[in-house]
Formats: structure tokens, C-alpha cells, sequence
């Protein structure tokens, strides 16, 4: 990704108004590894369950969705897999996070859940930048293709959103 200032996130939101886009709490842009991003994704720092995912499309122009968290009881020995990186993490590393589409179908209720990293480092975690807390499952695909992998799931999610 090339470097986002803040106005640019907040318009690009597409699945909330602009009233509530204005009062996104924002990650710290000066630190973030823009060359290894195919996303930026972050939770909202008030400990809320809302999230945040911004990409760009296939022309270049950004795409932004608000995510709302489920997150696994405490205490669960389970493990879940990331639908877009396909990292596999402990349950407390992993949440279903859905996106309300834009427009009249997200108004009457129509949404996408997926399993997501509860970071959203998923750039990272393809590009081994940021390791995750389980051993993963031995693939035989290049750095490379798996961050294809990962691009083709997110631009296939923006798509169902109904965003293309």
C-alpha cells in the first residue's frame, strides 16, 4: 500500500456514514510498514468490539468497511483460521468479524461474517514480518503467492460486499 493520510481513510468508508467515519479513532500512520501492507486493519482503541479494514481496489482507489468483533469465550482451547491470510491462531487471536454492506441491502440488514486475525496483521503474517502463536500447517507456497493468496481473498471480500 502506498502511505494513507487520515482523510483519505475516513473517506473511504463505505459502510457507515460520514458522521460516524469522522470519529474513527485512527492507528498511528507515521509507524505503520506501508511496503509490506495489503490492508490496514486495526481495532478501535476504546475496547470496543468495532474494527477497521482499509485497502485498495484493483484502480488504485481505497475501500474502507467498519467490522463488528465476536470474539470466542475465554478460556477455550480452540483455534480458528483467518479467511483472507489463512494463518491458523488460538481462538483468543481469531474473531468473526462481520461488515454490514453499503448502501440499501446493509440497511435492511444484509452482512458477511468471516474469520479474520483479531489484529488484522494478516500483510504481516504472510510476509513473516509478525509470527503467529501456533505452529502453522506445512504449505508448499512461496512468501510470494501467499501474499497473492491473501490479495485475491480480500479483493474477492470487497467484491461480495458489493463494493466493485
Amino acid at each position: 500500500m502506498k502511505p494513507l493520510t487520515a482523510d483519505q481513510i475516513r473517506s473511504s468508508f463505505v459502510n457507515c456514514s460520514q458522521t460516524a467515519a469522522k470519529r474513527i479513532s485512527l492507528p498511528d500512520l507515521d509507524g505503520q510498514p506501508w511496503d509490506d501492507l495489503d490492508l490496514l486493519g486495526w481495532a478501535d482503541p476504546s475496547g470496543s468490539t468495532t474494527s477497521y479494514l482499509v485497502t485498495e481496489r484493483a484502480d488504485g482507489t481505497l475501500i474502507g468497511f467498519l467490522l463488528k468483533q465476536a470474539r470466542p469465550r475465554a478460556g477455550t482451547s480452540r483455534q480458528g483460521m483467518c479467511s483472507l491470510c489463512r494463518t491458523v491462531h488460538p481462538a483468543s487471536d481469531i474473531a468473526l468479524m462481520t461488515a454490514t454492506r453499503p448502501g440499501p441491502r446493509g440497511r435492511a440488514g444484509d452482512s458477511r461474517g468471516n474469520y479474520l486475525c483479531a489484529d488484522l496483521a494478516c500483510s504481516l503474517y504472510v510476509r513473516g514480518r509478525k509470527l503467529p502463536a501456533r505452529v502453522q500447517p506445512a504449505e508448499t507456497l512461496t512468501p510470494e503467492q501467499k501474499v497473492a493468496r491473501l490479495q485475491r481473498n480480500l479483493a474477492a471480500l470487497v467484491a461480495w460486499l458489493g463494493a466493485e
